[in-house]
């Protein structure tokens, strides 16, 4: 019981915050009493509740004050907590601002007391966050005891439950479970195993054991921190419980010295409960290290990544107080780390310190100060206070986080601490990092303990799936569509679970998300320019899909992602690295370090076990480096220069480094600073200038610094601290992400800010307006002209801290308004064009004056780019001279924030810069053009993949010792562009004048080899040229053609092929009129050291020629062999069959192999065994025990022959036979190929001449081959007569052959067919299929090799040439594609494919598709391969994007010409918007869009509106340039003399023409068979038609019938040297003989005809051509010559048959049957009447 105060005491009023307590002078009542008619004297601003207007209330005695922990808390409900609360309040009043929300008015101290334990009750119990403050306003000592006892009390009980509570319990059944199955494990273990099975088991156990070891040191940590709470409520200790070193020296856990701080212990506890529940491994071992911290000065501790080790270790250091006697200090190496950090910690430490005890500096200040528990800064930021206090005396732990990162800023501060923690041994630091060598740092700070906490990753399955090959395909890596297939096998083959893929840019995401495809799958994106709400779609799940994420290395680190089961690691990263002596920032794809690989590893183990696939082999992640390599090796050193050097540290190389940098780039840094003006050398050492001292007091990149403190010179401070700002940002300010359709987008947005002074002005100009729009509104602002308003803000940051730090540490005041405008040129512009050169001197180009090249940097001598996104090419200028920022190395060499400055501005510079200018100047390059060039004869200029042209550049380079100079083709403007000095471009311009001219010289000569007919035998050639006229007619079978052979094809380059072909021109005396390169792919292994074919226009050229043959060529030996030309139009295809015969003659026996036992039995068998009519003998061998030697037939038999007669006489199995042979006897080859082709020709069909069915070819033998070979090519629809003609010259034997060299025909027969690489990886799967099908048909056998040169052959053999030749044709549908004709694809439209639009449009179809489209450059055909389906909707899509490019062709105007203006794209966004909305005002019913990097204006709509479109555009340009122009293009034809359509540009005179006009003149040609030569139809000119410009107007039939046309009127128009065969419709041509010389035979190779060149009969042997000619207008006339004077020679009556008379009687037989006296001639019907007429008449006896 309460005893009752007798005694009085003064009355207290509560101030209003409840802490502030006055005497009053007037003495009231016991408060236990309860006057009447009294009422509270309560301050001012209460109100009283409802309780005090029903009833008078007298003065409370106790006030309880209901707060909020702070003023953003949620405040709760105080009515319903009255309503629960036993004790109610006399009076209470509710506020609804400020940290009370309520105030309770007791009369009575158990009433209070009651309500004050209550409320701290229901909050331990979790209803509220309210803190109940008791003011009592009458004051007794016992009172305060009670409160405390209770609360004591209460506490004690909460914590002892909940230690006992659900949380450890939970904890307790998990490490039993553990124990459980770490039992359950052993049992395995002793059971016999094999040897991967008790390896995992033993890993198993082994990570079961490290997990309950984890578990039951959070039990202990969770229990100690109860227990040390304990201590300190039952007060037997002012401390906690304390931790005991190994030197018996005491740690404390809690520093809790004092009174009872209630919400600072409630604090404590929740923070453990949560601790225990998030279950950090950190804090299972936060006694271990507060004691090594305890007894170490400094400590390096290893955490994996979600350890907790940044947020923890530091309340384990503020709660225990070691190393609390100051500040607290954590680094992190970025501002939004140290921010994010800080505020985590401070909400998990709410409550457990006092206010303000968690402080985030992000930036420097001298103003901040020291006096908060914990600080989280950048090591920026506290590199800064090093420089201003070099004892740090404020600060008593130093953390430094993320040190595996090892920044330029973090390396340097360790360094500087090194030597601090020498002179302050109070001073404590910890080095804290996820993967860094610790025994690196370990050895650097004087062996110092390292302590590592393991993570708490779940376990992750590695797995090294290495790529087949290395390189790119097309443009793509090959580890991109690596990555791409990865994921869409995990996703068909394993569990559920988020997929995360690592590549190393936005580009290579932005294709990996827009090539991914799977059903029930759904790609994301994640990198760094991304929005925040792109971004974090990567954390919400779709229902039914699965995630995959690619990513760049942010997602190394940076972030856990829920739900990541399966990460693919590319193993590439793209690392930027500083080289010193180029003075280049390199951006290149490099291998990640093994630290990397295993973070990377670990994205999969966060939230389960996961699985990661390495796309790279273990050994490559074992040639790793282990970790990533320094900041301090990769950057500019300029900022760490110049702070060791503010330190007075006279020689940077002897600073203590923890991986010092290498000479160079301390010596780079060092001159970059002198130019500067930030150093300077004195007595041998250098030393700070002023200047450079107020950089080191602003702490950013000198460079940066050099450039503010210059624009106060000309009182541009506000546009200097904004220009440091956007260029510390410069590469993220314009946002250019998405697909191409939003980046064209983007460009468009970009262009109404581009400056023509470079980007940074075009920076200034952006910052200037985002600056001008409200806040509000800055978002949205930003999203409507794609600027990245992340960056923007970040900008505005920079800003700010610059303007701080000039006003705190220099003294200087920022003024807000700007002096420079972005609309009009002023004075200004000069002056930060010189500001920026100052503070960039050594970063000066100087444009050289060809864009290959493009700019010279002046102190390297390198040439470098423009970057792609660079302002200036906006403008369509180049500035004699930029400076930029910094050069970048990606896959090529860029120069990076670019800006134009003067010439003369370079004498200004002070120090002078360290190159010469005006030299520079007299090296620029000069531009020479060229122009009236046919497009074929500049790509034959350039050669195939621009070979001869490569040749040439390096010729002339070599020639001039410049390797400037340069040479530009551009094909579509008909023109050459020559780049030389002045002292050069003469011999430039000869060199290639003299390759044009023999260019033009072979393609005036260039010839068709066309055939007259396809028969047996050599075909006669015509060679079909120029002016589609017959050149030259062979017809004697003479060769035309030379094949070259050269020992090493393969080192014949472009220049050495032109020299080869001159030397055969100039030593043949002839002309070439045909070059053929053999390409070698499925050549056979005796064609691969052929180079090619050539043709002359004379086979006397070609004799001539091959003289040279077996002579020495740059080297090596040369062959060149007379051959006739394969014809194009002649195809041999699709059935191969092998014959042989014999080369070597029997001698008379032969051997059979047999098995050693059935010897004497086969004897035996064949004993009186007769072959071939005559009977055998047989006997054993007495050299081997296995055969059986048989003798006496007939030489002439073959070994079939005699082996059948052998097998059918015996059971026994004959292992081998063969006969013996002689000496081989030489056929000739030719002779043999014409007989066997003329065998088997019996058996083919009779069908067009121009069409040969089959083709022999016979193999060279070696020098032991018994038999002779040959292939048999036969049309594929021919294979029934193949077979019947193959059957047939079974065992023949050929004219000219031996009776023994029978043929004999091999029974299988092959094909095989050729895919390129790109073709088999769109139809592999459709061909495997195809294959399989075919291995299971009877008696076919197939396969698919690779060759060499990457290609793949399928190769098809069968027992009948019907089955081959199906199979050929189904195998061809699919390997050779399918050729797209369509009528609208012309010649014209085709054209687009050469153009860049075009080639982009093959390539996004066949990623749309999944097939391969090729276009032939040559025919202008184009082929679509792919399975059907894929074909289908490709040639479809083809047809309509190349029909609606094409006619987007002609709505396009583009703005960048030598004669429009360079703003002009400028202009016309600025007065029509980046979308060009103002022009679609002007110009209704199209559309527009702009292509800022093409400078192409789009139209979408009809072809009328163009020139609408071109007049506004053209007063734009003449606003913008008055000089400008408008060239009149229209042209007439000269054969129609309308305005032309669908133009035509002849190669050789350049006219221009109808293309319709020009077929029109070529069907006359063909109709009329005359007009030849063709000929450019325009006045005056008469250049002929080239062979080319025929090849590209007409169709290969077209071109045929032109031919014959042509071959017509050559015949008409040779004076009768030439006809015709006789043979109607034959297209045989033979030569007639020569006046009064003997007419020869002419056999008709396509009719077999025989004619007289002489008299055009047919032949006629041994007779005159004039008797053949009477004997064919009188048959008879011969035989009157004949009987003239000879009496025995008569002529029946009847009949006039002429009948000789040689002997006998004068009876006479005629031929019709009549009987006939010789005398008289009287005719008879029998003989006996013609007998009695001869004895009655003329006395004849008979």
């Amino acid at each position: 019981m309460r005893k009752t105060h007798s005694t009085m005491t003064y009355w207290r009023a509560q101030s209003p915050r409840g802490n502030d307590h006055r005497k009053l002078q007037n003495p009231i009542p016991n408060y236990r009493s309860n006057p009447k008619n009294s009422t509270p004297n309560l301050p001012p601003n209460h109100h009283l509740g409802p309780a005090a207007l029903s009833s008078p209330f007298e003065r409370p005695n106790f006030v309880v004050n209901l707060v909020v922990e702070h003023r953003d808390a949620r405040r709760p409900d105080v009515n319903a907590l009255l309503r629960q609360c036993k004790s109610k309040p006399e009076s209470f009043r509710l506020s609804h601002s400020g940290m009370a929300v309520g105030t309770l008015y007791f009369r009575q101290w158990v009433d209070a007391l009651a309500a004050v334990v209550w409320f701290w009750e229901s909050r331990l119990d979790g209803a509220h966050s309210l803190i109940p403050k008791l003011s009592p306003l009458v004051i007794v000592p016992s009172d305060q005891d009670e409160l405390r006892d209770r609360l004591r009390e209460l506490f004690s009980n909460r914590i002892r439950r909940l230690m006992e509570g659900e949380a450890v319990e939970k904890w307790n059944k998990k490490s039993v479970n553990l124990s459980n199955e770490i039992r359950r494990v052993w049992a395995l273990l002793k059971n016999p195993n094999r040897l991967n099975v008790y390896a995992e088991l033993s890993e198993r156990e082994k990570r079961l054991g490290a997990e309950k070891d984890l578990v039951e040191k959070r039990l202990k940590e969770f229990k100690s921190a109860m227990n040390s709470l304990l201590v300190h409520l039952e007060g037997k200790r002012t401390t906690t419980e304390v931790v005991v070193d190994g030197e018996g020296n005491n740690v404390k856990l809690f520093n809790l010295e004092g009174d009872y701080d209630w919400r600072r212990i409630h604090s404590l506890m929740l923070r453990e409960c949560r601790r225990l529940e998030d279950g950090l491994p950190i804090y299972a071992y936060r006694q271990d290290i507060l004691r090594q911290i305890h007894c170490q000065q400094i400590m390096v501790l290893i955490g994996e990544t979600g350890s907790g080790k940044s947020t923890q270790l530091v309340q384990f250091l503020a709660d225990s107080g070691i190393g609390a006697e100051g500040s607290i200090v954590c680094t992190q190496p970025r501002k939004v780390a140290a921010t994010s950090v800080a505020r985590r910690v401070g909400e998990e430490s709410s409550g457990c310190y006092g206010d303000n005890s968690i402080t985030c500096f992000p930036a420097f200040s001298s103003a901040q100060q020291f006096d908060s528990k914990v600080i989280y800064m950048t090591d920026h930021c506290l590199l800064q206070h090093y420089m201003t206090d070099k004892n740090l005396s404020k600060i008593s732990c130093i953390i430094v986080d993320e040190a595996h990162e090892r920044s330029l800023n973090t390396d340097l501060l360790l360094a500087l601490l090194k030597s601090l923690l020498c002179q302050r041994f109070g001073l404590r630091l910890i080095i804290m990092s996820a993967t860094a060598d610790a025994r690196q740092l370990s050895d650097y700070f004087f062996g110092c303990g390292v302590f590592h906490v393991v993570g708490r990753n779940f376990p992750v399955d590695v797995r090294y799936v290495p790529c087949n090959a290395e390189g790119t395909y097309g443009l793509v890596p090959t580890y991109l569509y690596d990555v791409v297939r990865m994921a869409k096998e995990i996703h068909k083959t394993e569990d559920e679970g988020s997929i995360l893929a690592f590549l190393t840019s936005q580009m290579e995401v932005e294709w990996a998300y827009e090539n991914f495809e799977a059903p029930a799958a759904i790609a994301l994106p994640f990198h760094g320019k991304l929005s925040f709400d792109e971004q974090n779609d990567i954390f919400h799940n779709v229902p039914g899909k699965r995630k995959v994420i690619f990513a760049t290395n942010l997602a190394e680190t940076s972030l856990t992602i829920p739900g990541v089961k399966y990460v693919i690691d590319s193993g590439m990263v793209k690392e930027s690295k500083f080289e010193p002596g180029s003075g280049m920032n390199v951006l290149r794809v490099c291998w990640i370090s093994q630290s990397s690989a295993n973070q990377r590893a670990g994205r999969a183990g966060r939230t389960e076990p996961g699985r990661c696939y390495r796309l790279y082999s273990q050994l490559d992640f074992e040639v790793m480096a282990p970790s990533q390599e320094p900041e301090i090796r990769r950057v500019h050193l300029g900022v760490a220069v110049l702070r060791i050097l503010s330190l007075g540290i006279k020689n940077i190389k002897d600073f203590d480094f923890v991986d010092a940098p290498s000479t160079e780039a301390i010596d780079m840094a060092i001159r970059n600073l002198v130019q500067l003006g930030a150093v300077k050398l004195n007595n041998g050492n250098f030393e700070l200038t002023e200047e450079g001292r107020y950089l080191v007091k602003m702490g950013v990149e000198p460079r940066l610094g050099k450039l503010i403190l210059s624009c106060f010179n000309y009182r541009l401070g506000r546009e200097g601290i904004v220009l440091a700002a956007l260029m510390a940002n410069a590469s993220s300010i314009f946002c250019r992400v998405g697909t191409d359709e939003e980046k064209l987008k983007s460009d468009g947005l970009k262009v109404q800010f581009c400056h023509h002074n470079g980007d940074l002005f075009t920076l200034l100009s952006v910052y200037k307006q985002w600056e001008g729009v409200p806040r509000r509104d800055r978002n949205n602002w930003c999203w409507q002209n794609s600027i990245n308003a992340k960056s923007m803000r970040r900008c505005e940051d920079t800003v700010m801290e610059l303007e701080s730090c000039l006003q705190f540490e220099l003294n200087v005041i920022i003024p807000s308004y700007w002096l420079w405008t972005p609309h009009k040129s002023t004075d200004f512009d000069g002056y930060l064009k010189n500001v920026i050169l100052s503070s960039l001197a050594e970063n000066v180009a100087m444009y050289s004056g060809y864009d290959q090249l493009g700019y010279e940097v002046a102190v390297t001598g390198q040439h470098v780019q423009l970057h792609p996104s660079c302002s200036l090419l906006i403008f369509n200028q180049k500035p004699s001279w930029v400076v930029f920022s910094e050069l970048l190395s990606i896959s090529n060499q860029y120069l990076v924030c670019v800006t134009a400055f003067d010439f003369d501005f370079l004498s200004t510079l002070d120090p002078p810069p360290l190159f010469d200018a005006s030299k520079m100047e007299n090296r620029k390059l000069q531009v020479k053009v060229l122009t009236g060039f046919g497009g074929t004869l500049l790509k034959r200029f350039c050669g195939k993949g621009n070979s001869n042209l490569v040749c040439l550049l390096s010729k002339i380079r070599a020639d001039c010792m410049d390797e400037r100079i340069g040479i530009e083709v551009n094909v579509d403007q008909n023109e050459i562009t020559l780049f030389a000095t002045s002292q050069h471009i003469e011999s430039v311009l000869k060199f290639v004048n003299d390759a044009l001219e023999c260019e033009r010289k072979w393609m005036h000569n260039e010839c068709l080899e066309k055939c007259l007919y396809h028969g047996s035998g050599i075909p006669s050639v015509a060679l079909f040229g120029a002016g589609a006229e017959i050149k030259h007619l062979e017809l004697q079978k003479r060769c035309l053609t030379v094949d070259i052979y050269y020992e090493n094809v393969k080192a014949l380059d472009a220049a050495a092929e032109k020299e080869l072909l001159m030397s055969l021109e100039k030593f043949s005396s002839g002309s070439i009129c045909s070059i053929h390169k053999f390409t070698g792919v499925g050549q056979e292994s005796d064609d691969r050291e052929k180079w090619g074919r050539i043709t002359f226009l004379s086979p006397d050229a070609v004799q001539k020629a091959g003289e040279l043959s077996q002579v020495e060529f740059n080297g090596f030996s040369l062959k060149i062999i007379p051959s006739q030309a394969t014809i194009g139009d002649n195809k041999f295809p699709n059935v191969r069959a092998k014959v042989s015969w014999a080369r070597r003659p029997s001698k008379g026996f032969a051997i059979v192999k047999c098995d050693m036992h059935d010897v004497g039995l086969m004897v035996n068998d064949f004993s009186n065994l007769a072959i071939g009519g005559k009977r055998i003998r047989c006997e054993a061998s007495k050299r081997c025990m296995d055969s059986v030697v048989i003798t006496g037939f007939d030489k002439d038999l073959c070994d079939y022959e005699i082996l059948a007669v052998l097998r059918n006489a015996t059971r026994r199995r004959i292992l081998d036979f063969f006969l013996v042979r002689g000496d081989a006897v030489e056929n000739p080859s030719h002779g043999i190929c014409e007989a066997l082709e003329k065998e088997i020709s019996a058996f083919m069909p009779k069908g067009n001449p121009h069409n040969k069915p089959v083709q022999v070819k016979v193999l060279g033998p070696e020098p032991k081959d018994a038999f002779m070979r040959a292939l048999i090519f036969f049309d594929g629809r021919l294979h029934l007569e193949a077979a019947k003609a193959l059957e047939q010259i079974e065992g023949k034997v050929l004219p000219g052959c031996f009776p023994w060299q029978k043929i004999k025909c091999q029974q299988l027969f092959h094909t095989s067919l050729s895919c390129s690489v790109p073709v088999y990886s769109v139809i592999e799967k459709e061909l495997d299929s195809l294959l399989k099908s075919f291995t299971h048909m009877k008696g076919v056998e197939c396969c698919l090799d690779r060759n060499a040169n990457g290609s793949y052959r399928v190769k098809i053999s069968a027992n009948a040439t019907r089955t081959v030749a199906e199979l050929r044709r189904r195998g061809e549908e699919l390997i050779n594609g399918k050729t797209i004709d369509d009528s609208n694809l012309t010649p014209a439209v085709l054209q687009n494919l050469f153009s860049r639009d075009g080639i982009n449009l093959i390539r996004s179809l066949q990623r749309e598709t999944g097939t391969y489209i090729f276009f032939d450059r040559h025919s202008l055909n184009v082929r679509v391969f792919g399975s059907p389906d894929k074909v289908s909707v490709a040639q479809q899509k083809f047809i309509h994007s190349l029909l609606a490019l094409h006619e987007g062709k002609k709505l396009e105007i583009h703005l960048r010409s030598r004669d429009l203006p360079p703003d002009l794209m400028k202009a016309v966004v600025k007065k029509f918007g980046p979308d060009l909305h103002g022009l679609k005002e002007k110009v209704p019913g199209a559309d527009f869009s702009l292509n800022a990097r093409r400078h192409v204006v789009f139209i979408h709509g009809d072809i009328e509106l163009k020139q609408k479109v071109e007049e506004i555009i053209y007063d734009i340009a003449k606003m913008s340039d008055s000089s400008t122009e408008r060239s009149n293009n229209e042209v007439t034809c000269p054969i129609c003399l309308c305005d032309i359509e669908d133009e035509y540009r002849l190669e050789d005179c350049q006219h221009v023409f109808c293309r319709s006009c020009l077929m029109e003149q070529c069907e006359s040609a063909i109709r009329n068979k005359d007009s030849f030569p063709l000929c450019c139809a325009h006045k005056g000119c008469g250049s002929p038609l080239l062979l080319t410009d025929l090849k590209c107007l007409l169709s290969s039939e077209k071109l045929d019938d032109l031919f014959r046309a042509s071959l017509g009127a050559f015949v008409a128009s040779s004076g009768g040297t030439y006809r015709f065969c006789p043979t109607p419709d034959c297209p045989a041509v033979y030569r007639v003989a020569d006046p009064g010389t003997a007419g020869e035979p002419f056999v008709c190779g396509a009719c077999s005809a025989e004619t007289c060149t002489s008299c055009h009969l047919e032949y006629h042997l041994s007779w005159s051509c004039e008797t053949y000619k009477e004997f064919k207008e009188d048959p008879d006339s011969s035989l009157k010559e004949w009987r003239k004077g000879k009496e025995h020679v008569k002529t029946c009556p009847v009949c006039g048959y002429t009948i000789e008379k040689v002997e006998g009687c004068n009876h006479i037989e005629c031929k019709c049957g009549r009987h006939i006296c010789w005398v008289c001639l009287e005719v008879f019907r029998t003989s006996d009447d013609c007998y009695g007429h001869l004895r009655n008449i003329h006395m004849t006896i008979i």
